[in-house]
């Protein structure tokens, strides 16, 4: 099936001192699954526990060609994203907005930027002004590494570029100024740890708004 494209606050440091990979390698067991895969399930963990209700947003497709070889089924040959999408998962937890988006790189050393959309980020800026809970999540595939990072962070890396900034956050920033997210057997992903650990430092007198 061919499916085309349309055009167009410093928290503290959360990573274990000297050990970053300390709480963020997963079992065996895990190292098949992929980011989403992980997320989908630990967010289901969630609903079914009560803590949170967020769910991977549905992505609107316009069948173009559908071929029917028997009645019983049909083969989707062709068709178009309507619009370009915005971040991945949304929803409410303890009386909060949350909107956040996955990557995976398999980079060591650094996050490349362009795994983002201009899109996606003007879609964090408008959720922030709104005082929504906005970050990505983003794994070091190769490292076992998994973290938080907020939203403002990513907008003002992305933002800098046009300054002759780098196209990349480096690792070590993203050590420093995210926060882990530990793998475990239920969720598989407890990103929940880490939204609280953020959501800790906001009230402490941090901001998620981007200046």
């Amino acid at each position: 099936m061919a499916i085309k494209y349309p055009n167009g606050v410093n928290p503290a440091r959360h990573t274990p001192a000297g050990n970053p990979q300390l709480s963020t390698t997963p079992s065996t067991a895990k190292r098949g699954m992929t980011l989403e895969s992980e997320l989908n399930q630990s967010n289901q963990y969630y609903v079914t526990t009560g803590q949170a209700v967020i769910y991977k947003k549905p992505t609107p497709i316009q069948l173009v060609k559908v071929d029917y070889p028997k009645r019983s089924a049909a083969v989707v040959k062709e068709a178009y994203f309507r619009r370009p999408s915005t971040t991945d998962y949304n929803g409410v937890y303890r009386g909060k907005y949350l909107d956040f988006d996955a990557k995976e790189t398999q980079h060591l050393t650094s996050f490349p930027l362009k795994n983002f959309h201009k899109h996606q980020i003007d879609h964090f800026r408008r959720c922030l002004k709104q005082a929504g809970i906005c970050f990505a999540i983003i794994r070091f595939t190769k490292l076992h590494q998994t973290y938080l990072y907020p939203a403002a962070l990513l907008i003002k890396a992305w933002d800098a570029q046009a300054n002759g900034a780098r196209k990349s956050i480096p690792l070590s920033t993203i050590q420093q100024d995210g926060f882990v997210i530990p793998n475990r057997l239920a969720p598989p992903l407890d990103y929940l740890v880490a939204v609280d650990q953020y959501l800790a430092t906001i009230n402490l007198g941090g901001s998620h708004e981007v200046k």
